[in-house]
């Protein structure tokens, strides 16, 4: 296995532990892991390899900005894909995101079941998608991280799995 796909399996876990401890993940951890994947693709990669760990922090960064742009994710959840980018590149990182998203989905509709949430989290989505239809899409406070009641995903946890498939599936 590449040394990249192995950091970046380290990195998610480690992040995956401390947001189930925490229900954070450290700046230290996510910029640290995104510097150090920007100087081991610049040394072994040269320009290219600048380019490759760029590209995948930004695209990391842009696929979750909206959500958490909107409340719905915060940032270390955003912060951890755009490392973990860093490490694999920009088309590894969309197929980590689409994994992550799934896993994301099954775990919510799994602990909304489990905490008798379901009801609730299926109506905060008709609210939300009512609020856009008439408003415009903008954050809604009453189903944000902020202003919500409900039960919170630890969302490293998808994460991990997520780049356990992407490294399964795309190495």
């Amino acid at each position: 296995m590449k040394a990249p796909y192995l950091v970046a399996l380290l990195l998610s876990l480690v992040a995956c532990v401390t947001d189930i401890r925490s229900r954070r993940i450290p700046n230290v951890l996510t910029f640290g892991g995104a510097l150090a994947a920007v100087v081991f693709h610049g040394v072994t990669g040269g320009g290219a390899g600048l380019i490759t760990a760029c590209g995948g922090w930004i695209v990391g960064v842009a696929i979750f900005f909206v959500p958490f742009a909107l409340g719905g994710m915060g940032g270390g959840d955003l912060k951890l894909l755009a490392a973990l980018g860093a490490w694999l590149g920009p088309a590894e990182t969309v197929w980590l995101a689409l994994y992550t998203g799934v896993a994301g989905g099954v775990m919510a509709i799994v602990v909304a079941c489990a905490r008798g949430y379901l009801r609730q989290a299926l109506s905060n989505m008709w609210l939300l998608l009512t609020h856009w239809s008439v408003v415009g899409i903008g954050p809604v406070h009453e189903v944000s991280l902020a202003g919500s009641t409900g039960p919170r995903l630890a969302y490293a946890v998808p994460i991990f799995v997520g780049t356990v498939v992407t490294i399964w599936l795309r190495s």
